[in-house]
């Protein structure tokens, strides 16, 4: 029998340039994206932190991590809504099944 939902974590780079409102807003905007489709186990918001290499010119960059259960088609669409979204920088999905 297939399983219903997997656990999963995602950490996504926010432009850190953009007001505080509006981190908060994106921020807001993808954990209840994930509320939605799955159950969350934990939020994580990491604030400003220098990024290891600059990315668009940007040397800093708002951090979030999310650990979620969803169903496994879940995490396609995230990553598409993540790309989609222009102040997103980076984002990674991954699955925490061994």
């Amino acid at each position: 029998m297939p399983k219903i939902t997997g656990k999963y974590e995602t950490i996504f780079i926010v432009n850190a340039t953009l007001t505080e409102e509006a981190i908060k807003g994106l921020v807001e905007k993808f954990t209840n994206l994930i509320a939605a489709n799955g159950e969350i186990a934990k939020v994580e918001e990491w604030g400003k932190r220098r990024m290891a290499y600059a990315i668009d010119d940007m040397p800093e960059g708002y951090y979030t991590l999310v650990e979620f259960d969803a169903k496994p088609d879940f995490p396609a669409e995230l990553d598409r809504k993540m790309r989609i979204e222009t102040n997103i920088m980076r984002s990674i999905i991954i699955s925490k099944e061994a």
